[in-house]
């Protein structure tokens, strides 16, 4: 069977039990909340707890409000919390939550924080679950804990840093400060960015192939990547579908030529095939470039060659309820730093842009803190890189004294060569993509 039939054929047989993110259930009644929704399956091991000065942590596991859920306390809790938020999980629907990354585990615990961390109540880009989930987690902590925390921060990765933005607005006053890493701030804009780039290729390639088929990744992707060179020398379209890249993911910036080598190809298996679903599994139906200016714009001239495509869920983008893509306005109520990979192009670096237009159009750039890393991976951080920037938002919170961070804004300050060197670990050159960048002085 085609994969394509393979995966309608097994939405269809749980579609009707499923809860969509934007609307009550479809069919049965919403269960008690310690078991997952209909369709849904948790995965939550046991989280062997660590040593801290000596004595075990404390980790509690369950299933809260359907989603599933990992706390652990310090013996000598200081009386505040960390909430997790994970990344995208793709369209699985198995639940399932994860500890901190990037050594923040342990360094959350030997400060004396407890941590929490929710799998969502559901999977897909589903971000307002996302938000609620970790909320829900973050009060039902409350009756686990000794006491209510005196503060509570939140962090995470990817999609994570979604549901940060969100929840910041969702809940103001609630958390009292942020780290998303990696974070997809620019809301529904990402979405934007993979429809520019594969029909920004199509048409620089003479090769339509919109909308996408279920053969698109056997059959066209070869024939566009042929065309552009992708595989070898880039040609002169070639040469501009890189640059224009370049240009819709945060401008030109030490080591982004090595980072569209290593994106290229990825960027080709984000589009699918919409299958009917929810729209949390079906999330492309947001994006658009009706109104996209590209540039740069020869050999070709790609705004008026390149196919202009509406939303087809043109409700859902423009929503300002807590549904699937979940929309930032840009008003964080709590102190944010951020860290972000300079050459990612996946979540890229042009999200964080695009978030501190929208917070400084609303006078509250005061609150936002931004890093660049020298590094093209996604969520590639040393930690060391996060570790620095937990401590400083820490120092923020506690005591007022906001942090330094990097001007993502100034186009010169972002294309000189030592961009990003001031928050990158000198230690971890050598490691992951970092070869990509000239060592830091």
């Amino acid at each position: 069977m085609p994969r394509a039939s393979a995966a309608l054929l097994a939405l269809l047989l749980t579609a009707s039990a499923l809860v969509a993110s934007t609307g009550p259930a479809l069919a049965d009644p919403e269960p008690p909340g310690d078991q997952p929704l209909p369709g849904y399956t948790i995965s939550n091991p046991p989280v062997t707890p660590l040593e801290i000065d000596g004595q075990p942590t404390t980790v509690r596991q369950g299933v809260h409000e359907h989603a599933a859920y990992v706390l652990e306390v310090p013996a000598n809790w200081n009386g505040e919390l960390v909430m997790w938020a994970h990344g995208y999980r793709g369209l699985s629907y198995t639940l399932t939550p994860e500890t901190p990354g990037f050594g923040l585990r342990r360094t959350f615990l030997e400060q004396g924080y407890a941590w929490a961390a929710s799998s969502y109540s559901t999977n897909g880009y589903d971000v307002g679950a996302g938000v609620r989930s970790t909320r829900d987690l973050a009060e039902h902590a409350a009756t686990l804990l000794p006491h209510r925390a005196t503060r509570t921060y939140v962090t995470g990765v990817s999609m994570g840093g979604h549901v940060i933005g969100r929840s910041l607005e969702e809940y103001p006053g609630y958390y009292d400060g942020a780290l998303p890493m990696c974070g997809q701030l620019g809301d529904v804009e990402l979405f934007d960015f993979f429809v520019d780039y594969n029909l920004g290729a199509q048409a620089l390639a003479g090769h339509d192939a919109y909308p996408y088929t279920a053969d698109y990744q056997s059959l066209d992707v070869p024939i566009i990547k042929e065309r552009l060179g992708l595989d070898g020398t880039l040609t002169p379209e070639g040469e501009q579908l890189r640059a224009m890249t370049v240009e819709r993911t945060g401008g030109p910036r030490p080591g982004v030529e090595g980072a569209f080598g290593q994106w290229k190809d990825y960027l080709f298996t984000l589009p699918s095939v919409d299958d009917g679903g929810t729209l949390g599994f079906n999330i492309a139906r947001v994006a658009t470039n009706r109104h996209t200016r590209y540039a740069p714009n020869t050999p070709v001239d790609l705004n008026a060659e390149i196919e202009r495509i509406d939303p087809i869920d043109r409700a859902g983008r423009n929503s300002h309820r807590l549904n699937a893509p979940a929309r930032i306005d840009g008003r964080p109520t709590a102190p944010v730093v951020s860290l972000h990979n300079l050459g990612d192009m996946f979540v890229p670096f042009s999200l964080e842009q695009i978030y501190l237009r929208e917070v400084k159009r609303h006078h509250r750039d005061g609150l936002v803190v931004q890093r660049a890393i020298r590094s093209a991976g996604h969520c590639e951080f040393s930690p060391t890189e996060a570790a620095t920037a937990w401590n400083d938002l820490v120092d923020w919170v506690e005591r007022g004294d906001r942090p330094a961070g990097d001007d993502v804004l100034d186009r010169q300050a972002v294309a000189a060569p030592d961009y990003g060197c001031a928050y990158t670990d000198p230690a971890a050159y050598g490691t992951g993509s970092r070869g990509l960048y000239a060592r830091c002085p």
